[in-house]
């Protein structure tokens, strides 16, 4: 297997080569994972608890380490690199809290006459595959390895090859906190070392990244009868409706759109106004997209950095002329921007005129680039959000809670905002419909899928 080149996507430079795993080193992995698992999940709950405690505090020790790791392979601006880090421990604190208490036995049946119990016990799955992305590490892959751990599984942990060396950092602080090296073990390289991953005859395999990436693992687990999560994409549609603070709420979509340089899954990527205000929130909009300090991810102003992804560039530039061919105008941005070496950035551009025949208000954009629209009604409007393949995320935006509700009621969405967007809490599951998606992360629900129940039938006589 060929080495792996880590690329710094802002000025284009190689950072390191690093050693890629192949069919056979897969399989050595895996199959010392599987002897270490029963161990790991015989110890007491309480010293993976403080394994996991021990790893937060590294977190918080290395956070400036850690931070300009990310952003030297993947481009997230400093400022954002260091808040995924500090937003990371909020969701570690609620593992630690809940994790007891949903992994407790469960005595749902008890009668002294026909000295019947009925118990229920949460056991783990045993070894899983966490494919994991690049664009959040520390959070996407949180979610799984953090709960899959606490639950007694090994985790074979493939980052994004766009952000290995982090993903090697959290497989050092995780070992160095007291997690044995066989129960949670990196695997380096791209698509072709995730293939050979899910060849293992491992027992659940969670997965966070693009639709057809996500489409091809389903296939590939179809017939092994094995737990399969998918956190995949999103054209996460925001409504503007009349009553509302155009520039405060201009300036909060905005940021919704393009924070992380527009790649999340759960960044606004579509938004609809009521015809009456659009003008002004166009105005208001676009004001405060062009006020975003472009450049030098390590320059702690900087809010729009390189994309990660070079081939990324193109496909916002064919989102743009397929607009533009079909009637669209852009007011800002529109094009890939020079003058910064070989880095990878793309103007930050608002389209108008826009409409679903188009690509951009269709497919996921990932990157720094938002079509705005006009409805007439709310009726228009909730038609037009769920005019999509994707459901992973809706916003409203209006004082009238009652009014948001009921529009939030009829989105076929896994997540609801009212007045806020781009938003992902440990204590609420974080799921998907349609195209964006199976299964569950965060919430109770998202420990609970790392086990699988036993139903205990217990007579004394």
């Amino acid at each position: 297997m060929s080495p792996l080149k880590i690329i710094n996507p802002a000025n284009g430079r190689l950072i390191a080569t690093l050693p890629s795993d192949d069919a056979a080193s897969v399989r050595a992995k895996f199959r010392a994972a599987r002897a270490a698992q029963p161990a790991w999940a015989a110890w007491p709950l309480r010293l993976r608890l403080a394994a996991i405690t021990r790893f937060r505090a590294a977190i918080v020790a290395h956070t400036e380490e850690l931070a300009q790791t990310l952003t030297g392979e993947m481009g997230k601006p400093i400022t954002q690199a260091r808040h995924e880090l500090k937003g990371l421990l909020p969701r570690i604190d609620f593992f630690l809290k809940a994790t007891p208490s949903v992994l407790r036995d469960e005595t749902v049946f008890s009668d002294r006459k026909t000295a019947l119990i009925e118990r229920i016990t949460h056991e783990p799955l045993g070894v899983v595959a966490n494919i994991s992305a690049w664009n959040y590490p520390y959070f996407v892959g949180g979610n799984v390895f953090l709960p899959a751990l606490l639950a007694g599984n090994a985790v074979l942990y493939k980052p994004s090859e766009f952000a290995t060396r982090t993903g090697l950092s959290i497989a050092r602080l995780l070992h160095a906190s007291g997690v044995p090296n066989e129960v949670f073990v990196p695997v380096v390289g791209t698509g072709e070392v995730g293939r050979a991953l899910l060849r293992q005859r491992i027992d659940g395999v969670f997965f966070t990244g693009s639709v057809a990436t996500g489409k091809k693992i389903a296939r590939a687990a179809s017939g092994r009868l094995m737990r399969v999560q998918l956190e995949l994409g999103g054209k996460d549609p925001a409504y503007v409706c009349e009553d509302v603070d155009v520039s405060t709420v201009a300036a909060a979509v905005a940021d919704g759109a393009f924070y992380n340089t527009g790649q999340s899954c759960c960044s606004v990527e579509r938004v609809y106004v009521r015809a009456s205000i659009f003008p002004q929130f166009v105005e208001a909009f676009v004001a405060t997209v062009k006020g975003f300090r472009i450049g030098d991810p390590t320059d702690d102003a900087t809010y729009i950095g390189p994309l990660a992804r070079a081939a990324q560039v193109e496909v916002l530039e064919q989102q743009v002329a397929d607009a533009r061919r079909k009637g669209a105008r852009v007011f800002t941005g529109g094009k890939r921007l020079r003058g910064h070496g070989r880095g990878h950035y793309f103007a930050p551009t608002v389209l108008i005129d826009v409409d679903h025949s188009m690509i951009v208000m269709r497919n996921e954009s990932f990157g720094p680039i938002i079509g705005i629209m006009a409805v007439r009604d709310d009726a228009e409007a909730i038609a037009l959000m769920n005019d999509s393949d994707y459901g992973l995320t809706a916003a409203v935006y209006t004082p009238d809670r009652q009014r948001a509700e009921a529009v939030l009621a009829r989105m076929e969405a896994g997540s609801a905002y009212w007045n806020c967007c781009d938003r992902v809490s440990p204590r609420l599951p974080w799921t998907g419909v349609k195209d964006s998606g199976i299964g569950v992360t965060l919430g109770r629900e998202g420990i609970r899928t790392f086990t699988r129940p036993k139903a205990w039938h217990l007579r004394a006589h």
